[in-house]
């Protein structure tokens, strides 16, 4: 632009983003004048007065908006120049417009050397007037300068958030087809019997049930009393207080059932609840479960039978939604599908389960006391344990059979405190076995494998996701629109894909797909800024305490027929 200024040239105004002025507003016509005016004054220390309107070539074509706008721009003081008709001859005095291309600059020397043109003038010149172009004030160009600089900024911010864009997408999708493969994997590794090797024994041995409980009266009746129902045929189920305030120990102890055994104590948090349970556990296997659980019959009885290998020190089992007749329930549910029905079957295939969920997790009392018992480290207690379990040289599995029903929250706030202490707990799990990465043996195995996925798709992408959704509204609003809702269309297909394969081996109706358009629009959005608030709370040492949810009883609502096809108990 200055080059262009030395040279004797003079300057006008195509507006700041080269936008149909006919369509735009007033508030966006001024804007698109005024941003010209501040560039201009960084660039070449000069302001113009000349104004071409976008998409307008000749005087006769500005009708309509476009007359409005070239109004409008006269009004503040714009001197508007458009072309003339192609076939007027040069020679008789002409404006023409070209543009950057090979004809255009074939034309333009075409033009100089034509012999009866006697004169090259400038637009003021032409018309006798004043120059249009007139110096900066200082002000205006320092303006110009860090306008240009914050546009620099943004081009650069725009190329970048491309490639994150696009690296973000890759591994997305990477993920899926992994997580796909493995799924895969699994199921046949589960359904094929290769020739030569061993058979397990089926585990009938007595398990204990524990069941921490704080504040739990609306729930806990119903969980003890599907666990009383399993099929298991020995149980000692002991339901640990922890200093409830309401009648959830009075009412485990009016079920009269000789397995059933009751311990009061202070409020303390679930960990200790849970180790007190240890401490009064009679059989040497143990099972950990919520007081807001709903068992099938044949539960317990499936959790435990992997247990028979000698390596492995703790199973998960599969836990469902029972509350999801609303859309906050719907997309936990479409959450926990995937989670338990791809994402633990490559955990379990690459050897590397980060958590048993305290839902319903089968242990070794031995292993479990081997590692000093439920640590109060953390406030993911399940996955700070699994997580220790590793690194004492124990194996971890999933059995997909061993079906519990759970009560989710209906609530964004009582989801948030939930997810929140969820998040927290598992980052600071990750902190407290990071040293696991350089030992040897299943721990380091677990270390490498686990913490990496867990930081890159837990932490890391949720933590860029916003930006990613205000570049791709960036995409919309200024960029090409199409290129982007089709980006967003195509990942949402990769998501629907992923979850409908997800229901299909969990035996659920992929009906509930049509939720998921309305999950990756509000839910993904609400579990991001859950992650950064955790992110922000671990790196400030925030302390956080074991809050419970409001339970409605609710863990039972869609236990109507089995897995299997047996009728299973009511609410």
């Amino acid at each position: 632009m200055r080059r262009i200024r030395d040279a004797g040239h003079e300057i006008g105004s195509l507006t700041y983003t080269g936008s149909d002025l006919g369509s735009a507003s007033a508030v966006r016509t001024r804007l698109e004048l005024s941003l010209t005016q501040t560039a201009l004054a960084g660039s070449a220390g000069t302001t113009t007065k000349l104004l071409r309107l976008p998409l307008t070539t000749q005087a006769d074509t500005m009708c309509g908006g476009e007359w409005t706008a070239a109004r409008r721009a006269a009004e503040q003081g714009y001197l508007l120049v458009a072309a003339d008709r192609p076939d007027r001859k040069p020679e008789r005095g002409v404006i023409q417009q070209y543009s950057q291309t090979d004809s255009a600059y074939s034309e333009i020397k075409k033009l100089f050397r034509n012999r009866k043109i006697e004169k090259y003038m400038t637009v003021s010149e032409g018309l006798g007037q004043a120059p249009v172009n007139t110096p900066a004030s200082t002000v205006g160009q320092v303006q110009g300068k860090a306008l240009l600089q914050v546009q620099s900024i943004g081009h650069a911010f725009v190329q970048a958030m491309t490639w994150v864009l696009g690296v973000a997408g890759a591994l997305a999708l990477l993920r899926l087809l992994l997580l796909v493969f493995f799924a895969r994997s699994h199921v046949r590794r589960l359904h094929r019997f290769r020739p030569g090797s061993p058979w397990l024994r089926e585990i009938s041995e007595p398990v204990t049930v524990l069941i921490p409980a704080y504040n739990e009266e609306a729930g806990i009746e119903s969980t003890v009393r599907s666990l009383l129902a399993s099929t298991h045929p020995q149980l000692q189920i002991i339901v640990i207080d922890d200093g409830s305030t309401d009648q959830t120990a009075d009412l485990a102890t009016w079920i009269d059932d000789p397995r059933v055994s009751v311990i009061r104590q202070p409020n303390a948090g679930k960990a200790a609840a849970l180790n007190t349970g240890l401490v009064h556990a009679q059989y040497d296997i143990v099972v950990m479960v919520d007081a807001d659980t709903v068992f099938e019959p044949e539960a317990i009885h499936q959790l435990i039978q992997p247990l028979a290998h000698p390596a492995i020190g703790a199973v998960s089992g599969n836990t469902k939604v029972g509350n999801r007749r609303r859309m906050l329930g719907r997309w936990q549910h479409l959450e926990y599908v995937f989670g338990f029905n791809l994402d633990r079957r490559m955990y379990e295939m690459l050897e590397c389960m980060p958590t048993v969920p305290g839902a319903i997790g089968a242990f070794r009392r031995d292993a479990v006391m081997g590692v000093g018992g439920v640590s109060e480290d953390t406030l993911a207690e399940d996955t700070d344990l699994t997580m220790a379990l590793w690194r004492a040289g124990w194996r971890v599995v999933y059995q997909e059979s061993a079906v519990a029903w759970t009560e989710v929250p209906t609530s964004l706030r009582q989801l948030w405190r939930q997810r929140y202490r969820w998040c927290y707990g598992t980052l600071q799990a990750m902190w407290k076995h990071r040293r696991a990465l350089r030992e040897v043996g299943p721990a380091g195995r677990f270390a490498r494998r686990a913490l990496p996925y867990l930081l890159l798709f837990q932490v890391v992408l949720p933590l860029l996701a916003p930006i990613v959704d205000v570049f791709a509204l960036y995409g919309v609003l200024f960029a090409d629109p199409v290129e982007s809702i089709g980006v967003w269309l195509a990942f949402l297909v990769v998501q629907l894909f992923g979850a409908g394969y997800a229901l299909r081996l969990d035996k659920e109706r992929l009906r509930a797909l049509w939720a998921m358009p309305f999950q990756l629009v509000v839910y993904r959005q609400l579990m991001y800024l859950v992650i950064i608030q955790s992110v922000v709370s671990a790196l400030f040492g925030t302390r956080l305490r074991w809050h419970r949810m409001q339970r409605s009883g609710s863990a039972g609502e869609q236990r109507i027929v089995g897995p299997a096809g047996h009728q299973s108990l009511s609410k």
